[in-house]
């Protein structure tokens, strides 16, 4: 499963969020997600990637840096993984 759509799903259960709504270039602000949501949603890709994400990552302005930001630590921690 694709971050999009992981992050997609969470957002459409918590918050009841129309999917159409949660593209890329979408702003957290837009979409109300607060800091408290966000690490929420951190907690979530965490458990569905088996990683960990370093406390001092930069805060999103929108999906589609959230979704590289998770990208990110998932291609890390697979590097990691094979070392």
């Amino acid at each position: 499963m694709d971050t999009l759509t992981v992050i997609r799903e969470f957002l459409v259960d918590r918050l009841e969020i129309d999917p159409a709504r949660i593209q890329p270039e979408a702003t957290l602000e837009e979409l109300q997600i607060d800091s408290l949501m966000l690490v929420e949603l951190i907690f979530e890709c965490e458990e569905k990637y088996n990683v960990v994400f370093e406390r001092d990552v930069r805060s999103p302005k929108n999906i589609g840096e959230l979704v590289s930001i998770v990208d990110e630590f998932v291609v890390e921690a697979q590097k990691a993984k094979q070392a």
